[in-house]
């Protein structure tokens, strides 16, 4: 588990536009580790943790982008039901809540990976510690 930043970018809501930042990225050998799209009536917001973010954050404000960055919590968790309920009782015991999060994992896959941004990132790092 680590504390890491999330880059937040304001899109248009139109084909092509997710392409465009993947290419970017992969042109400048950034991986994306997780990503979630948020669609509006005339943006999308995408957010998303890579493994470089602050070339990453370069990158879009060379383009014009509108991005904003927080830290979040990114935890490798066990592909097994009752995982993510595990983490969120831990959190609502000790009175942290989660604002949003994401995971994805291959039905496959042994691990996952799980995005957290809890309204209080320390002491849910402290807690799931």
């Amino acid at each position: 588990m680590e504390i890491t930043t999330q880059l937040a970018l304001f899109l248009a809501n139109k084909p092509g536009t997710l392409a465009a930042v993947c290419d970017a990225l992969a042109a400048e050998q950034i991986n994306i580790f997780g990503l979630t799209i948020s669609d509006t009536v005339d943006h999308a917001v995408v957010r998303m943790v890579v493994s470089d973010h602050k070339r990453a954050l370069s990158i879009f404000e060379e383009h014009g982008t509108l991005v904003l960055e927080n830290e979040v919590l990114m935890l490798e968790h066990d592909n097994k039901p009752g995982t993510l309920s595990r983490v969120a009782k831990k959190l609502a015991q000790e009175k942290v809540n989660i604002e949003y999060a994401y995971l994805a994992t291959a039905p496959t896959a042994e691990k996952g990976i799980l995005i957290i941004r809890p309204d209080n990132l320390k002491k849910a790092f402290e807690v799931l510690s």
